[in-house]
């Protein structure tokens, strides 16, 4: 039988320190091993990045396009309902992107129902055609195929938002009792922009 020696709790507790620095070095060692290649590489694709930035500024393939802030779009959404309103007229606004998406939809209140539809639609033809809603209504007698446009409609009250010569949006009113009076509010909110 063979006799164990007694170890002291004060070498256990030495032994014990010595084998976790050991280990807590080693994975440190670890750790600064794999980070130096991820530096390295992320050091390497910088300039890697800013040439693809640059090569992309150049590409003849791809285009920029200039879109209204939401805080633009309620501005001038803002503005029509209030030359409306200081009318007595009640209407609902809209504000459509240069893809006819809805930035913004204002509905003043007592707005018929049938305004909210109409004031989208009108704004999605200013911006599709880049030219007021009441000019484009004249054009029907040449074209009457026009109207059978989805998403369109060919009455005053819309009016299209340009920058750089170019349209970036269209804002539409719907409410009043005749498109000239929309189409002067959608005008108003036009003109907030520019300010």
């Amino acid at each position: 039988m063979k006799q164990v020696k007694k170890v002291s709790q004060r070498t256990r507790a030495i032994t014990g320190g010595a084998l976790v620095a050991a280990l807590a070095l080693g994975g440190f060692g670890a750790y600064a091993a794999s980070a130096a290649p991820a530096q390295a590489q992320a050091q390497a694709q910088a300039p890697a990045a800013q040439a693809d930035a640059k090569t992309d500024a150049k590409n003849k393939n791809l285009t920029e396009s200039t879109h209204l802030t939401i805080d633009a779009a309620t501005k001038a959404a803002q503005t029509a309902l209030d030359a409306a309103k200081k009318e007595n007229q009640r209407v609902t606004v809209a504000v459509v992107d240069r893809n006819g998406n809805t930035i913004v939809t204002l509905r003043g209140d007592g707005a018929g129902p049938q305004s909210y539809d109409a004031a989208q639609r009108k704004a999605y033809t200013a911006v599709s055609w880049n030219a007021p809603t009441s000019v484009l209504a004249g054009r029907l007698a040449q074209t009457p195929t026009l109207k059978d446009i989805p998403g369109t409609l060919f009455l005053g009250g819309g009016a299209p938002v340009t920058a750089k010569n170019a349209p970036v949006a269209g804002i539409g009113v719907a409410g009043a009792p005749s498109g000239d009076l929309d189409e002067k509010f959608a005008q108003a909110g036009v003109a907030a922009l520019n300010k």
